[in-house]
């Protein structure tokens, strides 16, 4: 395969502007001359005599080995995120999960401690809280937003600090740059789950994150279409701890998905303007209505954490949420929209709305929730491309509905 030089992290030819790596950083084409990345769906690749694949699996002669270990496919997806995120080295997974345990996983040892904020997606409340204690990792929850409490957590066998900001789905925020000069003091590495920011919103590593981890399969596919994640670090750790791990218990993505997250990527900074844009018309609309207690939106004034999220992040985001006082009020309000579709997912061109206590936070234990400010009225609202008229329209409507109920 051919090259296009400037595609590259570290090489002299002049560096993309944010626009231009997006469609066009790390590409590869094949001798056919193709306008699109091509798609290698194959599981393994052969070789010109028995010392080729003796000097490829030594290590000698770059090339593939092997689907589970690299594909040309992914290949270009892998470059062309770490040009995005500013990162030496990057390694897509199957799912965003499947980043966040990997990376952690694959670091954190029987006896380490590890650090984490208590507001967290579901799923990483439970692998921080149930998966990982079973082989000897213990951990510590703190308020985010408390940096005494960071500090009075850590201890000498601290290794990591895992936490995501803004916060899912109660859109708190977090002091990357003041958390990571905390940890490193205590040699600790910190792993940050960008998901909702996305990297074109906020730059962890520039923060003094170590790692940061997505699942692609919100903003960075956006269309509902695939399953994704990315983890994203320096090439040491990818090469020490990621890689180990990822290369032996397989959790790899597929070419195809590669492919169409891919083609995501070439419309995320024009998706996440207008959707961000829609979020803040939402929130604001939000605000002034009296069926809702309070809304929470980085950008939005009354954010406890504004000056915050104004300093830390280049977008207020495409997620709000807000809470209306009950389960009922949450219930009636999502039955009455007629554009917005009830779901789990974020991130989409579709716009969606979850009742998180009932859905991706259902498993975890009520005093949880309460310490998280995830209360039976709070609903969390993605905003999608739909007309802003809109889907004002369909939220006033039902919002309308909400206070009939209250």
């Amino acid at each position: 395969m051919t090259r296009t030089p400037s595609s590259y992290p570290g090489d002299d030819a002049e560096p993309f502007g944010l626009d231009t790596t997006l469609v066009r950083g790390g590409l590869t084409r094949t001798e056919f001359g193709e306008t699109s990345e091509a798609i290698f769906m194959t599981s393994g690749f052969v070789y010109e005599s028995a010392g080729a694949a003796e000097a490829r699996f030594a290590g000698d002669d770059p090339g593939f080995v092997y689907s589970r270990y690299a594909n040309p496919t992914l290949d270009i997806l892998e470059r062309r995120l770490a040009l995005l995120e500013g990162a030496e080295q990057c390694h897509a997974t199957a799912s965003g999960m499947a980043a966040i345990f990997t990376g952690l996983f694959c670091y954190l040892r029987a006896g380490d401690h590890l650090v984490a904020s208590r507001a967290l997606f579901g799923s990483c409340f439970f692998i921080i809280n149930t998966i990982l204690p079973r082989y000897g990792i213990e951990t510590t929850m703190v308020d985010g937003g408390d940096l005494d409490a960071w500090a009075r957590a850590f201890r000498p066998n601290t290794k990591a600090v895992f936490l995501e900001t803004p916060a899912n789905p109660t859109l708190d925020l977090i002091d990357l740059a003041a958390v990571a000069k905390l940890a490193h003091a205590a040699g600790a590495k910190v792993f940050v789950d960008n998901v909702f920011a996305t990297p074109l919103g906020q730059r962890p590593l520039e923060l003094g994150a170590d790692v940061v981890m997505y699942s692609a399969t919100k903003h960075i596919d956006g269309q509902g279409r695939c399953l994704g994640g990315a983890l994203l670090s320096d090439k040491a750790f990818c090469t020490d701890h990621f890689m180990p791990y990822y290369r032996h218990t397989g959790p790899a993505m597929s070419p195809f998905n590669a492919w169409v997250l891919l083609k995501g990527l070439e419309t995320l900074a024009i998706r996440l303007e207008r959707q961000a844009a829609t979020a803040q018309t939402l929130a604001e609309l939000a605000e002034s209505h009296r069926a809702v207690r309070s809304v929470r939106y980085p950008f939005l004034r009354s954010h406890p954490q504004y000056a915050l999220a104004r300093r830390q992040m280049q977008s207020g985001g495409t997620v709000l949420s807000f809470d209306l006082g009950s389960k009922t009020a949450a219930f009636a309000f999502m039955d009455a929209l007629k554009i917005i579709d009830i779901s789990n997912n974020l991130g989409d061109t579709k716009s969606l709305v979850t009742h998180p206590t009932t859905t991706t936070h259902r498993a975890m234990p009520e005093e949880d929730r309460q310490a998280m400010g995830i209360t039976e009225g709070l609903v969390r609202l993605s905003a999608g491309l739909e007309g802003a008229v809109d889907l004002l329209r369909d939220v006033s409507r039902a919002l309308d509905a909400a206070a009939r109920v209250a």
